[in-house]
């Protein structure tokens, strides 16, 4: 399957003024912006100029990000361990690397750690 013919659902999002204000701060001060979760991925990187200036508002996205994809507001992630063949690996691949998150899993696997919702998470810088 490839996936690059995968529908990605919308969702939506709402950055306010001062959210926006606090990520471009820390930008332009030169600290990171980690994300928690991969909505705030999405939403960030959306609302992100070429610069990397978030704006406050409100929207819908349908932002599908796969290796390869340039970060414009966001340095790191806190996520779950996502199941397999989902979107969501795609993203954190982005973030860290195809093979470092497949080495990544075939540690969790033989660790037992949990996947989806409610399962353990992982710190990718």
């Amino acid at each position: 399957r490839d996936i690059r013919e995968h529908v990605l659902g919308e969702e939506a999002y709402r950055i306010e003024p001062e959210t926006a204000a606090e990520v471009n701060r820390a930008r332009a001060e030169g600290r990171r912006v980690i994300a928690v979760g991969t909505t705030v991925v999405r939403t960030l990187e959306t609302s992100a100029d070429r610069d990397g200036f978030i704006s406050p508002g409100q929207g819908r996205t349908t932002l599908m990000i796969t290796p390869g994809h340039r970060f414009r507001a966001v340095d790191g992630l806190i996520t779950n361990f996502h199941l397999p063949a989902s979107s969501l690996l795609f993203l954190v691949s982005a973030f860290a690397g195809l093979e470092r998150i497949r080495e990544a899993y075939r540690r969790a696997v033989r660790a037992r750690y949990r996947f989806f919702s409610y399962g353990d998470a992982m710190l990718i810088l």
